[in-house]
């Protein structure tokens, strides 16, 4: 099959799965959804953890060679820095959406608000996805899998809590379902986009997969792990690291049967 071909179907199903999984999980009982999307959150923690440090960087760092190693680091750092300022863009945008206005809105105009920019800001992400899965690819087909079993992994939790979002926002189950379908999809033109360009520039790809490593790991430590330290119970701890590990050994595992 094509690398074209391979990399617009992972993407496709990656962002497709996930939202449908997260809408059917939404139909569930709030309490039972409450209860489990916490696991989920460690699984997907380890899942990116995994990815990162044990299939994207060490492919970043062999295609570079000993003399590309620093530009890795560089990669890595600004891919980190990027992340930061992106989050801290729609976190900006987020406020002056909220009661941070002089003039703060209604309750239903605030959710309303959020539930617009929850829909561009995941556009945005999953198009970046799509990117990175691309990136994965065209470096080796097996890496490619496994970067899009780590999108598809992070997305369902961040799925279910835009779902949310939408219908707190005031839009129908149906329609909130039709657009974060819709939305989800936007990593195939990432996908597609970054083929053409990337193809032509197979020196960046190193350095492409440095950068999507940065993005896994800023997810992870950044957004993840802080919202599973609020619970610290012995119980509670003892699941979240077993889960982390299960998600890091899927990825390890994945990989090692790949090749």
């Amino acid at each position: 099959m094509a690398t074209l071909t391979l990399i617009l179907v992972f993407t496709a199903a990656s962002g497709a799965l996930s939202a449908l999984i997260a809408g059917g999980f939404l139909l569930l009982p709030e309490a039972r959804r409450n209860a489990i999307l916490p696991h989920l959150v460690s699984f997907a923690t380890g899942a990116l953890l995994g990815a990162a440090l044990l299939a994207l960087l060490p492919h970043a760092f062999e295609a570079a060679g000993p003399g590309g190693t620093h530009g890795i680091g560089i990669a890595l750092a600004v891919g980190i820095i990027a992340f930061f300022m992106l989050e801290k863009m729609v976190l900006w945008r987020h406020c002056h959406a909220d009661p941070c206005e002089a003039h703060a809105p209604q309750e239903r105009h605030r959710a309303q608000a959020s539930a617009t920019l929850i829909l561009w800001g995941d556009a945005f992400h999953n198009t970046l996805d799509g990117v990175l899965i691309a990136a994965a690819f065209l470096t080796d087909t097996h890496l490619g899998i496994v970067t899009a079993i780590a999108v598809f992994t992070h997305e369902i939790p961040q799925e279910v809590g835009d779902l949310a979002i939408l219908l707190h926002g005031g839009m129908t189950r149906q329609r909130a379902f039709a657009l974060n379908i819709a939305v989800s999809l936007s990593s195939v033109a990432g996908a597609a986009t970054a083929y053409f360009l990337l193809a032509q520039a197979l020196g960046a790809l190193p350095y492409a997969l440095a950068f999507a490593a940065a993005s896994f790991l800023y997810v992870a430590v950044a957004d993840l792990i802080p919202g599973l330290h609020r619970r610290v119970d012995a119980r509670t701890s003892v699941q979240q690291v077993a889960l982390i590990a299960t998600g890091i050994l899927l990825i390890a595992v994945t990989h090692e049967l790949a090749h």
